[in-house]
């Protein structure tokens, strides 16, 4: 698909329809609040209005977006007025409505660990395609996930570390 097909009115509604959610909850993970959330969600769909480059499919605008948005979000988190802020909003996404609270303890997990688990799992990727999306290595990929579950059952138990 061309990216002037992607300018086109119903071409970037459909895709925004399509991904908007799950924008939403990367952007989430990273700034757990839903003000910083709509902003980074907007500032990456504006981004794809501005691409001129060829996407192979559908999984590599799913891709470009991930990657987009998880690149937005860390340089929101690495701004100076970040780094003094503690923000404890969890329910804003409708936490409390979901079955599996296993998103709210997620949501306290170090950034690194987040996004691999929140694929892998929500999303549904493999180790392969997550490496691929986020540019690193197959094996560090592995060894986040395999971290990330052990730091996850230990909150689950009760002993936060």
């Amino acid at each position: 698909m061309e990216s002037s097909l992607l300018c086109a009115g119903k071409e970037i509604t459909r895709l925004y329809n399509q991904y908007v959610n799950m924008v939403y909850q990367i952007c989430f993970l990273y700034l757990k609040n839903k003000e910083d959330t709509e902003d980074a969600v907007q500032i990456t769909f504006i981004q794809l209005l501005k691409q001129d480059r060829l996407f192979q499919n559908e999984e590599h605008v799913k891709a470009w977006l991930i990657r987009t948005a998880s690149n937005i979000c860390k340089n929101q988190v690495k701004h100076w007025w970040k780094r003094n802020e503690t923000i404890d909003v969890l329910h804003e996404i409708g936490v409390e409505d979901q079955q599996d609270c296993t998103l709210e303890i997620l949501l306290k997990l170090p950034e690194k660990y987040k996004t691999v688990i929140y694929m892998y799992y929500y999303m549904g990727y493999t180790t392969e395609e997550i490496a691929q999306i986020l540019k690193q290595k197959h094996t560090t990929i592995r060894s986040l996930l395999s971290r990330g579950r052990e730091r996850l059952k230990i909150m689950i138990g009760g002993e936060l570390s």
